[in-house]
């Protein structure tokens, strides 16, 4: 299995709170898998799991690409970003944020600062063959030739590689076996946390 993490080397410091009790925060681009892993791990380590979009579609009935179109995607961002801030200041949560989300370097830092974030990376060749199951429940992507939405992948790349915690490279990967490694190397990092 290639997997790129190594949650006890983390090369951004995290708050003092205690490691176990810290959010888990899942970034990539949209339909790399983060509502699937994040379920996977929630249900492993017996803790809420929470998407991001899911709890906007619920505050305004209707789902996202009709918020797009009725209220705009600034009203959207904006109760994102409310949203999140506001998650991480719980604590024992698994949350899955939207491909746009760390747009916003307000969400960054909080999410930063205060929870453990993982980064799924997929390769463009990987992504584009997921394109059809998601396009339609995507708003940012209607109307745009492939060349645009390769463009607009390889933008939103830059962001999250240089924003995160730990990394997992998910292209050919089984889920459950990733959310299983995730689960094994976080319980691995609380141990070595809790002896220092």
């Amino acid at each position: 299995m290639e997997t790129k993490y190594c949650l006890w080397e983390l090369w951004r410091p995290l708050s003092n709170s205690s490691w176990k009790e810290k959010n888990i925060v899942f970034i990539g681009f949209m339909g790399a898998g983060k509502t699937t892993i994040g379920k996977l791990v929630a249900q492993k380590l017996y803790r809420d799991f929470i998407d991001i979009d899911e709890e906007i579609e619920k505050e305004y009935k209707m789902p996202i690409p009709q918020i797009f179109a009725e209220i705009g995607e600034k009203a959207f961002r904006a109760k994102e970003k409310e949203f999140i801030q506001r998650l991480c200041d719980y604590k024992l949560k698994i949350i899955s944020v939207g491909g746009g989300a760390f747009l916003q370097e307000e969400i960054r830092n909080v999410c930063l600062s205060s929870c453990i974030v993982f980064y799924l990376d997929i390769t463009w060749d990987a992504w584009k063959n997921r394109l059809g199951l998601i396009v339609d429940s995507r708003p940012v992507l209607h109307g745009k030739s492939m060349e645009e939405i390769e463009e607009l992948f390889y933008k939103r790349q830059e962001i999250y590689k240089n924003n995160f915690h730990s990394t997992i490279e998910i292209s050919h990967q089984d889920m459950e076996e990733l959310a299983e490694s995730i689960v094994e190397s976080l319980k691995l990092t609380w141990e070595l946390h809790e002896t220092k």
